[in-house]
């Protein structure tokens, strides 16, 4: 299946200047998107629509592909559907190119998590339908102020007022996901049309950037996440990591953390952050997250079994697993024979084992296990193998993520089951 996503970004935004370039978490707001994108295995390219030469140029540093927008369809009054339309009609005309679905991101956007963008996908697959949005929560009661002034219940009878757990269940469309098969585009000229899905996203996911106050809000959050800090109970965990907590509809990036059996790590760059110490006598000395340590403990008292592959010789790797209590096997030319090698003595399907990686020679692990991760500094070619993209980096907590993320989901797993029935 042919899957591309594209992004609209025109470069005329008046409410916030610069909207779409300007910083937002340390990197351009539309970098985000981009990135999102390029991390979900199913997107096989990913466009940006513009009509700006400086919007195209960080589209382009960030791994995007540009197509250029007309000016009559780069103003305020044109129609997200304009560009989609002219988007699909050049790639039509200049390549052939008729993708199966479309993926249409907008940059105002950032705070989707990891997972997200590919269960959006799995939810219209599974569901049969022909195009996708995606929601969040709206919670109490809502009221609608007509144009006259008058006031009236909207999602309920206020005369006939509902417990709160009895009342329907209401969602507003945020704007984050959509997705759409080509003839809905243009057939009903909308990005929504035949049987239409609906992907629900938690609420802290489903912020976007319409004033400039929101800037601050989202500048908050992001570095909440990136620091960590705050409680992680098993559905606030699933909420902040990008998976959704729904029992009665489990993610697939749910499933798979839930039915692990072994957890296999490559070494530099995931419990390390990649870079080595050198002493005078030449003797190497890494840097390592203590956090990660507790997990990985966490881990194999709740039955998951551990291993290190690393290609490094150095004894430093075998020293640190001795110290953590995990299996290794270093100096390890091929990871993947490795890795197949010991599943096959411990009984283990490939689809019971994830991996978590950050460069090149963990392409094939990753693309073999159930459950590939890239940690969130990897390279661009193991984001796109995982199926699931850390917010921490490696040898900072990214380990501890993962663990703390296997361990929610086989917390959750039992009541989900419960409530499945």
């Amino acid at each position: 299946m042919n899957v591309i996503a594209i992004i609209p970004a025109r470069g005329g935004s008046k409410g916030i200047p610069g909207k779409n370039i300007r910083a937002v978490g340390g990197r351009p707001l539309l970098a985000w998107s981009i990135e999102q994108a390029r991390q979900t295995p199913q997107i096989s390219r990913v466009f940006v629509s513009t009509d700006s030469p400086e919007i195209a140029t960080v589209a382009r540093q960030f791994g995007a592909e540009v197509i250029q927008r007309p000016a009559d369809i780069s103003g305020d009054s044109a129609s997200s559907e304009s560009a989609l339309l002219h988007a699909l009609d050049w790639l039509l005309a200049t390549e052939n190119c008729q993708p199966d679905l479309v993926v249409f991101l907008q940059a105002t956007s950032p705070c989707r998590q990891p997972g997200e963008i590919l269960d959006a996908i799995d939810t219209l697959l599974k569901e049969n339908a022909d195009s996708l949005l995606s929601v969040g929560p709206v919670h109490g009661f809502v009221w609608r102020v007509e144009k006259d002034g008058t006031v009236r219940s909207f999602s309920y009878d206020h005369l006939n007022r509902p417990r709160r757990q009895d009342a329907p269940e209401d969602l507003i469309e945020n704007g984050s996901i959509y997705i759409f098969k080509p003839w809905v585009l243009r057939q009903f000229n909308n990005r929504l049309g035949g049987r239409i899905a609906v992907y629900r996203m938690p609420a802290l996911n489903s912020f976007q950037i319409d004033e400039p106050a929101d800037l601050e809000l989202i500048e908050q959050l992001m570095e909440y996440r990136q620091s960590g800090k705050g409680e992680a109970p098993s559905a606030t965990l699933l909420q902040v990591s990008g998976f959704r907590s729904q029992p009665s509809a489990p993610s697939p990036v749910f499933q798979l953390l839930s039915s692990i059996k072994l957890l296999a790590l490559d070494f530099d760059g995931v419990l390390t952050d990649n870079r080595v110490l050198i002493t005078e006598d030449g003797k190497e000395a890494v840097l390592c997250d203590r956090a990660d340590g507790l997990g990985l403990n966490l881990v194999k008292q709740a039955g998951v079994e551990v291993i290190v592959l690393s290609k490094e010789k150095n004894p430093v790797v075998a020293a640190r697993c001795q110290k953590l209590g995990i299996e290794c096997i270093h100096g390890c030319d091929d990871k993947l024979a490795a890795l197949q090698k010991w599943s096959v003595t411990r009984g283990l399907r490939s689809d019971q084992i994830g991996y978590v990686g950050n460069d090149l020679n963990d392409l094939e692990c990753l693309s073999w296990v159930g459950l590939p991760v890239a940690v969130a500094d990897a390279v661009p070619e193991a984001k796109a193998a995982a199926r699931w993209v850390t917010t921490q980096p490696g040898g900072h907590g990214a380990v501890r993520e993962v663990c703390e993320a296997v361990l929610s989901a086989k917390r959750e797993e039992p009541s989900a089951k419960r409530k499945a029935v």
